[in-house]
C-alpha cells in the first residue's frame, strides 16, 4: 500500500487528499483539508498574482505540507490550475512554493484540466450520456460525452471570482448583476459551436464548490435525510428558488443563509448567474451533482492506470469491490452470495414481479451484506445497513442506496422500524417496504447457501407448485449445513411470500 497526497490549488480554494492507494486498483481517501487563499483574486487588473494572495496561499500549502508528513506520504502529486495558469509572475510564484513548502506544483493546462474532471465524473456516476458544467473560481469547463466516450470539451477563462470582479462595479444592484452575468455568459455560450450539436435528451452534471454548495443549501431547506452529495439531484424548482433567494441579498445576508459557505458567499451568486444562463440557453433541467472531479480523475489514473485509455466499464461493481477489499471481507465468498441472490431474483421473478432495476439494489445489498461483521457479529445486519447508507457508492442513485441499506439490515418481517423508514419518506413509500422484505429474504438464504464458504451450492432452481416453493439446489459436496440453515428461514418467507419453503 502506497500513501499518496493530491494537491489541488485552484483560483478560489485549495484542497489536499490523504489517499491510501492499494496494488489492487483500490484506494481509501483516509482525510481531506480544504482553504481558500483566493489566489487568483485581483488578477483581473494586470494579470499578476497578488503578494498577499501568494503569501496566504503559500502559508495553506505548508499546513498541507505537515499534514503529508505526519501522516507519512510518500508522494505529493500537486497540481494548479486557472490562476497559475494565466499568471505573469507564475514561474516566480512556482519557485517560491517549492523553495518554502517542498511542493512541486505542475500547472495543467485547459485540456488537461478538462480531462481530468470527465474522468473523475465517468469513473464514479452511472449516466451514459452527459454533460458536465464546473465553474471554479477563474475558469470554467464544459464537457460533452456520451455512451461514455468523450466527444467534445471547452474551457472559458473566466469562473466564480472573475465573473464576480467584473461585474462588481458601476453601482449595479445584486439583481443587476446577475441580469449582466446571465448575458454575458449566455454570448460566450453561443459562440460554441457543438453545444449545437448536444443530444436535448442529455443529463446535465454539476461538478464543483459551487455545485456542493447548492446541493447542501438545498438539502438543508428540505430536510434532506441523506449526508451524501454524490448523485444527488438538484431540481429545476429547488435551483430556481435558491438562485431567486440569492441573487437580490446583499453579502450580510448572504452569510446567514444556512448551508451557504462563508468563504463563498460572495462569488456563489455569480457561479448560480452562470449556471442559471446554462441551463437556460441549453434548456436543461434538473443537475445531479458529482462529489467526484479534477482530484478524483487525478486518482484514478494513478491508482488505476488503464483509466487512462478508457473509463471503469462497471462503476457500481468497481466501487463496491473498493468497500469490501477496505472491510476485509472473504472476497470469494461474496460473490458468490451475489450470484446466488441473483440466481434467486430470477427464480422467484414470477412472485416478486420487481422489475430488472430492482436486481441493482439487491446487488449492492449482497456485496456489503457482511462489512457489519467488522464492527461487530451480534446484529451485524444492522452495521451493514449503516455502511451501505454511508459509504461513498458509485453509479448508485440516493432511493437505490436507502434500499439497499434496508435490505441488507432487515431481514425479518418485525425487524422495519416505521420510524427509521419514516425518516426517508421523500425517497421511498409504503409500498417499497414489501420490495425490502422480499430482497431481505432472498439475500438470507443466498447468504446460508454459503455457510460453510465453500461455494457448495452451485445454483438454484425453483419450482412454484400451489401453495409451495420448492428449490432445487445444485451441488459439488456435502451441503447439508447450507440446506439446514435455509431451511430455518421458512417460516419468514412464508410470511412474506405466503408460500411454504421447501429446499432440495
Amino acid at each position: 500500500m502506497e500513501k499518496i497526497a493530491i494537491i489541488d490549488l485552484g483560483s478560489n480554494t485549495a484542497r489536499l487528499l490523504l489517499v491510501d492507494v492499494k496494488d489492487n486498483g483500490h484506494f481509501q481517501i483516509v482525510d481531506q483539508l480544504k482553504e481558500a487563499p483566493r489566489l487568483g483574486e485581483g488578477m483581473e487588473r494586470d494579470g499578476f498574482l497578488k503578494p498577499a494572495r501568494i503569501q496566504e496561499t503559500i502559508k495553506t500549502l505548508k499546513m498541507f505540507r505537515k499534514l503529508c508528513d505526519a501522516n507519512g506520504v510518500e508522494k505529493i502529486i500537486a497540481v494548479a490550475t486557472a490562476a497559475v495558469r494565466r499568471a505573469r509572475n507564475q514561474r516566480s510564484f512556482l519557485d517560491e512554493v517549492s523553495a518554502t513548502c517542498g511542493i512541486k506544483l505542475r500547472v495543467l493546462s485547459a485540456e488537461e484540466e478538462a480531462m481530468y474532471v470527465y474522468r473523475g465524473v465517468i469513473n464514479t456516476m452511472d449516466i451514459p450520456k452527459g454533460i458536465i458544467l464546473e465553474i471554479g473560481g477563474g475558469s470554467t469547463k464544459i464537457v460533452y460525452y456520451n455512451r461514455r466516450n468523450l466527444l467534445h470539451h471547452e474551457t472559458l477563462p473566466f469562473g466564480a471570482i472573475t465573473l464576480t470582479e467584473l461585474f462588481s462595479g458601476d453601482g449595479l444592484t445584486p439583481n443587476e448583476q446577475a441580469e449582466k452575468i446571465e448575458e454575458f455568459f449566455t454570448e460566450q455560450l453561443k459562440r460554441i459551436e457543438w453545444l449545437k450539436e448536444v443530444d436535448p435528451e442529455v443529463q446535465m452534471i454539476g461538478v464543483g464548490g459551487s455545485f456542493r454548495n447548492l446541493c447542501r443549501m438545498t438539502k438543508i431547506m428540505k430536510k434532506y435525510p441523506l449526508r451524501a452529495i454524490h448523485n444527488y439531484v438538484v431540481t429545476d424548482t429547488d435551483f430556481t428558488h435558491v438562485y431567486e433567494l440569492l441573487k437580490g441579498l446583499d453579502l450580510d445576508r448572504k452569510k446567514k443563509i444556512k448551508g451557504l459557505s462563508s468563504g463563498r458567499a460572495d462569488i456563489l451568486p455569480s457561479a448560480l448567474s452562470a449556471i442559471s444562463a446554462f441551463k437556460k440557453y441549453m434548456n436543461l433541467g434538473n443537475v445531479v451533482i458529482s462529489g467526484s472531479g479534477l482530484r478524483t480523475g487525478i486518482l484514478f489514473n494513478y491508482a488505476v492506470p488503464t483509466t487512462m485509455d478508457k473509463p471503469i466499464s462497471d462503476v457500481l461493481t468497481y466501487s463496491l469491490n473498493s468497500i469490501t477489499d477496505f472491510y476485509g471481507c472473504n472476497l470469494t465468498h461474496t460473490d458468490h452470495v451475489v450470484n446466488l441472490s441473483i440466481q434467486l431474483f430470477k427464480q422467484l421473478r414470477v412472485l416478486h414481479k420487481f422489475p430488472r432495476q430492482y436486481l441493482k439494489i439487491l446487488k449492492v445489498a449482497a456485496y456489503l451484506y457482511e462489512t457489519g461483521k467488522r464492527v461487530g457479529f451480534y446484529n451485524f445486519e444492522k452495521h451493514s445497513g449503516y455502511i451501505v447508507l454511508n459509504s461513498n457508492i458509485y453509479g448508485l442513485s440516493h432511493r437505490d442506496m436507502v434500499m439497499a441499506s434496508f435490505v441488507a439490515a432487515n431481514t425479518a418481517i418485525e425487524d422495519i422500524n416505521p420510524f427509521d423508514w419514516a425518516k426517508y419518506r421523500d425517497l421511498v413509500n409504503d409500498e417499497d417496504v414489501d420490495s425490502v422484505k422480499k430482497m431481505g429474504i432472498m439475500l438470507r438464504i443466498a447468504s446460508c447457501f454459503d455457510r460453510s464458504l465453500s461455494s457448495v451450492v452451485k445454483g438454484i432452481n425453483c419450482d412454484i407448485l400451489g401453495d409451495s416453493v420448492i428449490m432445487k439446489t445444485e451441488v459439488d459436496g456435502d451441503a447439508t449445513l447450507e440446506i439446514n440453515s435455509a431451511l430455518e428461514i421458512g417460516a419468514d418467507f412464508r410470511k412474506i411470500f405466503k408460500k411454504n419453503l421447501e429446499i432440495l
